[in-house]
């Protein structure tokens, strides 16, 4: 069977999730009654399926991602159409984005992906350096982990909620009980998302071996890899320097950060930060994985 690992993997984390998810329907129906069994169960899929449609937009959104005219990038297209046959899928819809960095992401499912290529990387990558990374993205779509990331972050979101209410209503509803809520649902919802970043940084790993699998050599996507971790690291050291020399607020870095974090989970390589979020990065060291390419 092919990928076995990352479907076990799946199917693990997908019978945890499925559980938080039992248990917050439970509590939902112990504090508000049996009456309310059958609007949990619709407004949690709702609130899910809602979420999908609006990660996948705000993900878009986020980096002005356009669509990519085929006359222009006619290379590209002609890439993608050859993968996507190799991998036996629907070619996605192409787009491009000035991110700030080298990278590109997918989004969507099996059938109706999307895949967001840079120009930053487009203008540092060779041709079978791009094809590489391409191959990446669409082999995200092929397994459909894309659609298990944002379920699961789906599920930590009701679950996280159905926590917030049971602290609301078995206190005395104050404004303790209030921010005791909020950070209950906080905790909550960073536990059930370890389980989901437990898949995330294998199905990084699997995602190379498709790519290496469907181009028929790991080096073009290893020396990509290499580009776009140094491509990284430049435009960070450009990006502190400019902050220093503007002196600018505080206000306009966490605007800079909100759209890092709504993309990086998804994009081929995410920023380093610091230790606590290497140690719960959703992508493995860039080394490791450049090292796999090349065994």
């Amino acid at each position: 069977m092919r990928h076995f690992g990352l479907k076990v993997r799946m199917a693990v984390v997908g019978a945890i999730l499925f559980a938080f998810y039992g248990v917050a329907v439970l509590a939902a129906v112990a504090l508000f009654g049996q009456g309310v069994f059958p609007i949990a169960i619709a407004g949690s899929i709702l609130l899910v399926g809602v979420q999908y449609k609006i990660g996948k937009w705000a993900a878009l959104r986020s980096v002005g991602a356009e669509d990519m005219p085929e006359q222009e990038y006619q290379d590209v297209h002609w890439m993608v159409e050859d993968l996507s046959e190799e991998m036996n899928i629907k070619k996605p819809r192409l787009m491009v984005a000035n991110m700030g960095v080298p990278n590109a992401f997918a989004v969507g499912r099996k059938g109706a992906g999307t895949v967001v290529v840079s120009r930053e990387l487009m203008q540092i990558l060779e041709k079978d350096e791009l094809e590489g990374v391409l191959a990446h993205e669409l082999a995200h779509i092929a397994n459909r982990d894309v659609v298990t990331m944002v379920v699961g972050q789906g599920i930590a979101s009701v679950v996280a909620i159905v926590a917030q209410y049971a602290v609301l209503f078995t206190g005395d509803n104050d404004l303790a009980d209030f921010f005791l809520a909020m950070v209950v649902g906080q905790v909550v919802q960073f536990i059930v998302m370890i389980f989901v970043l437990a898949i995330s940084r294998y199905r990084e790993y699997v995602a190379d071996a498709d790519a290496k699998r469907a181009i028929g050599n790991g080096d073009p996507l290893a020396r990509a890899l290499e580009k776009i971790s140094q491509g990284n690291k430049q435009a960070a050291q450009a990006s502190r320097n400019a902050q220093r020399t503007r002196g600018r607020g505080r206000q306009d870095r966490r605007r800079d950060s909100a759209v890092d974090q709504q993309v990086s989970a998804l994009c081929i390589s995410s920023p380093e930060r610091g230790f606590l979020e290497k140690v719960f990065s959703t992508h493995p060291p860039m080394e490791k994985r450049i090292e796999r390419l090349r065994e």
